[in-house]
Formats: C-alpha cells, sequence, structure tokens
C-alpha cells in the first residue's frame, strides 16, 4: 500500500459538489493498494499513520501525532498512486489492486485507525472526487508498505 499523507489545517472532499467528508486539523490520506497487498500491509498503516510525530509541540518541533493533537484523518482511495509511467506518456495501473480487492483494504485501514481511537472520515471509494486542502506546513509524507523493515 501507497499513503501520501499531508497535515492539514483543514480538508473536505466533494462528490458530485456534495461535501461527503470533512475535517479539521488532521490528515488527507490519499491510499493506493497494490495488487499483491494483504493483511501485513494493512497492519504496517493502521500501526504507523496515527503515530506520526507530523504535529508541532509547544517548542515547534514535529513531536506529537494526530491521535495527541485530537486531530482527524480524512482518507480518499487513490488507484493512481500505482501509475507507472516507465513506457510511454499514459500511466499504466496494472500494479493497482481490482476495485473489490482495494475497496476492502481501504475500508479495513480507515476502520483500523478508528480502533486506534482517531475520528475518520472518507471520500467515496471509486468516485470522481474533488479534494480540498488546507495544507499545514507543508508537511507531505510518502509510506509505502513494502518498504517496511522485516517483522
Amino acid at each position: 500500500m501507497r499513503a501520501v499523507i499531508q497535515r492539514v489545517k483543514e480538508a473536505r472532499v466533494r462528490v458530485e459538489g456534495k461535501t461527503v467528508g470533512e475535517i479539521g486539523t488532521g490528515l488527507l490520506v490519499l491510499l493506493g493498494v497494490h495488487r499483491d497487498d494483504g493483511e501485513k500491509d494493512a497492519r504496517f498503516l493502521i500501526n504507523k499513520v496515527p503515530y506520526l510525530r507530523i504535529f508541532e509541540d509547544e517548542e515547534g518541533k514535529m513531536n506529537r501525532s494526530v491521535k495527541e493533537v485530537g486531530g482527524e484523518i480524512l482518507l480518499i482511495s487513490q488507484f493512481t498512486l500505482y501509475g507507472d509511467c516507465r513506457r510511454g506518456l499514459r500511466p499504466s495501473f496494472d500494479q493497482a489492486a481490482p476495485p473489490e480487492v482495494a475497496k476492502k483494504w481501504y475500508e479495513e485501514v480507515g476502520e483500523g485507525w478508528e480502533r486506534e481511537g482517531v475520528k475518520v472520515e472518507r471520500g467515496v471509494f471509486g468516485a470522481f472526487m474533488e479534494v480540498e486542502i488546507h495544507n499545514q506546513g507543508p508537511v507531505t509524507i510518502i509510506l509505502d508498505s513494502k518498504e517496511r523493515r522485516n517483522e
């Protein structure tokens, strides 16, 4: 799984002009699911994202997690994170999981963060979405579950 994580002051997602998810301070997470992803990949993100220390403490150092600041997560599915542009000008998405598989893991990751005590808002899986963010910092982190250390 690949996650592009942005620290935000606020973010919202719209589908067909209607707001379907909205957060204040927290993280916008764009999530792509690889065709070979499974439980270990989901567990990696569930255990990592809520605890990333990318929010500032009283001294201005990135030392607090989204949980510690009482923030929220806006989760957006994005299969294009597995776009392969090595050949030609049109990305290939062969590495992305099929929609039914990707949706399962997308839901599992969001539910996992909720079990960790973080409020999670979501986009609509597979829909054309408009995402509005007010990036804070800016702070952007990319996580890839295949790059995790051996367990």
